[in-house]
């Protein structure tokens, strides 16, 4: 194994230990992956950022289960204001997306505790999965996934590691690039990239695979050089699902009504009809409460 495989390892290691693993359990006819975590698929990308590659992370099933759940309630996606945290419409991203809830079913479930076995980082770190989607031409222009803002890192505190499942293959484009890596000007690359894809060390959209990378150095300083971006899809479309981790717990404290809002930006989606397109995420169901409880003025404090 690579040396630097190992330090990193040693360095991740005492987060935490016996994270849960989920045990088989079957959601309309699939059933939640109990595989452990297999180093030999994981391919260390880049040190400066941190980045690794787990080839085969999800399973075909998996990755068309996330698109099912998230096809008929994708919204434009928004982006984080620098000065206010607020979400706000740009055109530095021009996807849909929505959010699923942790937790959602057994195979959201097993999903969420391989990645916190894989990265040594509790599920509740964990912000709940994005599911993203790019047609032709769409694009997130190069970016941080750390705030810059006050707002943002009032629950969990800043993101410290990123994991970008890829849902579905792209006949061309769609990479994600990361610009100020050391790495990128050994990567060779030929006229199957994208003219965005040679701006950096760049990774191609692969079913199943999942990139994990910090944005946050060990010492839990920001990593600048963890600017990231998805290059424009060419031809085909993009299906991801993203997963922020947190430094300390991302889960709200509890309360005995249960009427709050686990997101700063809950005012803004109630506001643009989320309590009604989102149910499960912003309200929540029989089995657990949703994360926008108070905006959706469905109990009172």
């Amino acid at each position: 194994m690579d040396s630097r495989v190992i330090v990193f390892i040693l360095c991740m290691s005492w987060v935490v230990s016996d994270l849960p693993v989920s045990a088989g359990k079957k959601t309309k006819g699939l059933v939640a992956s109990s595989a452990p975590i297999d180093p030999t698929r994981v391919t260390q990308i880049s040190w400066m950022p941190r980045a690794f590659l787990y080839r085969g992370f999800l399973t075909n099933e998996e990755c068309d289960h996330l698109i099912t759940l998230a096809k008929t309630k994708l919204e434009k996606s928004m982006v984080a204001d620098n000065e206010s945290g607020k979400s706000i419409e740009s055109e530095v991203r021009t996807s849909s997306g929505m959010f699923l809830r942790k937790h959602q079913d057994e195979i959201i479930g097993g999903i969420e505790d391989r990645i916190a076995s894989w990265t040594f980082l509790p599920v509740e770190n964990g912000e709940a999965m994005q599911i993203l989607h790019y047609e032709n031409g769409e694009k997130y222009e190069p970016h941080f996934d750390y705030f810059h803002d006050k707002e943002n890192q009032k629950l969990g505190g800043h993101r410290v590691a990123t994991v970008l499942m890829y849902l579905s293959d792209v006949e061309k484009g769609g990479e994600t690039v990361f610009p100020s890596s050391l790495e990128k000007e050994s990567q060779p690359k030929g006229d199957d990239w994208s003219d965005c894809a040679k701006n950096g060390y760049t990774v191609k959209p692969r079913k199943g695979d999942a990139l994990l990378f910090f944005s946050l150095h060990p010492d839990a300083t920001t990593d600048p050089r963890s600017l990231h971006g998805s290059c424009p899809v060419i031809e085909g479309e993009k299906w991801s699902a993203t997963k922020w981790i947190h430094v300390r717990s991302f889960d709200a404290p509890s309360t005995s009504e249960g009427c709050v809002d686990k997101d700063p930006n809950c005012p803004h989606w109630a506001a643009s009809g989320e309590c009604e397109k989102n149910l499960i995420y912003m309200v929540g169901s029989e089995e657990a409460l949703g994360y926008c409880r108070k905006s959706c003025k469905v109990c009172s404090s």
